[in-house]
């Protein structure tokens, strides 16, 4: 057999400005910390080859950083051209030190993230493979749960009938936003949902970091009632140790993550045992190839795998992780591709398109407020 080497020929950036249906908040609005979030940037990279084969990624931010987002990425582009595309580990590491004075987490590597997607997708197509059958999938469809309908800034009234339409779609479970600084009216809204659902629906809680440990102690013990599947982010992303203690002190499972912004925050976190579920969200940790580092410590840990946001990209993942696993559903992203997810009883279908399974949508290419590729040569 004659090995042949394909090289990257042309690589474009593109920032998108996504306009929400309408603002939404949780508790780090209501607490003063953040404002209402109206919009979601998104930096998205398209890879070519010399051979014509196309890989497709993206990032996002959301109410700050995505120009900061696009800038860095439009820096590191050129270092990909020349190079071979199935070379992802070593580029990965390429596109993180060409930046590495603004450090190997946050906003860096973020940046680095829809460059590492975009050459995972382009792998699994040349393989004529969806990607979670690239990476080697447990199984064909996901237990998934929307989160989308339960923000803070809707009427509980507005909340049920999410669930209901949520359900209706072949969504499994429901997760509702909690931290408001009145803790008596999460409860009463906790209640309210869980009686509208029943006990047979899977329902879990986002406390959004709003809690410190003494109040996530007590109101988590209260919570133990409703039978949640989890109980997310009641404390500062960072405090593994409160997590940790959390995690050991309920019935209720405790899930974090979704805020780290690299495999070795992921890594403190898991061995601290701060969570029974891990959160880590693939544009946020730096890409595909950090996300699988977090994928292979949880499983090792024995923990279940949930990860944040963007279900195009983490669907295939959670696919692919040999334990307990859940995708979140948020319907946010989906004015921006061509296709849809398939839902049915409860999980969401891996799709049989190769890679990713992504195109753009003509709205994508309209709220595109700038582009950029690589001067060729």
């Amino acid at each position: 057999m004659t090995l042949t080497t394909d090289r990257i020929a042309t690589v474009s950036v593109s920032f998108v400005r996504l306009p929400l249906p309408e603002p939404v908040s949780d508790a780090k609005v209501l607490t003063g910390r953040q404002r209402p979030l109206v919009e979601v940037a998104l930096v998205f990279a398209r890879i070519v080859t010399e051979a014509g084969l196309t890989g497709l990624g993206f990032g996002y931010a959301k109410r700050a950083g995505g120009p900061g987002l696009y800038a860095h990425a439009r820096e590191i582009a050129p270092e990909l051209i020349g190079e071979d595309p199935s070379d992802i580990g070593r580029l990965w590491h390429k596109l993180v030190w060409a930046g590495a004075s603004m450090g190997r987490s946050g906003l860096a590597v973020q940046a680095v993230a829809a460059f590492d997607i975009a050459l995972w997708d382009l792998k699994a197509r040349r393989a004529g493979l969806p990607l979670a059958k690239l990476l080697g999938a447990h199984r064909s469809a996901v237990p998934c749960y929307n989160t989308s309908g339960g923000f803070l800034s809707m009427p509980v009234e507005q909340v049920l009938e999410n669930a209901d339409t949520a359900l209706a779609r072949g969504i499994g479970g429901i997760k509702i936003k909690v931290g408001q600084p009145d803790a008596a009216a999460d409860l009463r809204r906790v209640e309210r949902v869980r009686g509208h659902l029943g006990d047979g629906v899977p329902m879990m809680v986002d406390a959004n970091q709003q809690w410190d440990r003494v109040t996530a102690q007590r109101i988590g013990r209260t919570l133990e009632q409703f039978q949640l599947a989890w109980i997310e982010e009641p404390l500062d992303a960072y405090d593994a140790e409160g997590h940790a203690a959390l995690a050991a002190s309920l019935v209720t499972p405790v899930a974090t993550g979704e805020m780290l912004t690299g495999a070795e925050e992921h890594t403190r976190l898991i061995e601290a045992g701060a969570a029974g579920f891990v959160q880590p969200d693939a544009p946020r940790v730096g890409g595909i190839t950090p996300f699988l580092r977090v994928m292979a410590l949880a499983d090792h840990k024995g923990l279940s795998l949930a990860p944040h946001f963007a279900m195009e990209i983490h669907l295939h993942l959670a696919a692919a992780y040999p334990g307990t696993a859940w995708v979140e559903h948020f319907d946010w992203l989906e004015p921006l591709f061509q296709e849809r997810l398939e839902l049915r009883d409860g999980r969401m279908c891996v799709p049989d398109r190769p890679g990713l399974g992504l195109s753009l949508s003509d709205r994508a290419m309209a709220w595109t407020v700038d582009r950029y590729e690589v001067p060729a040569g």
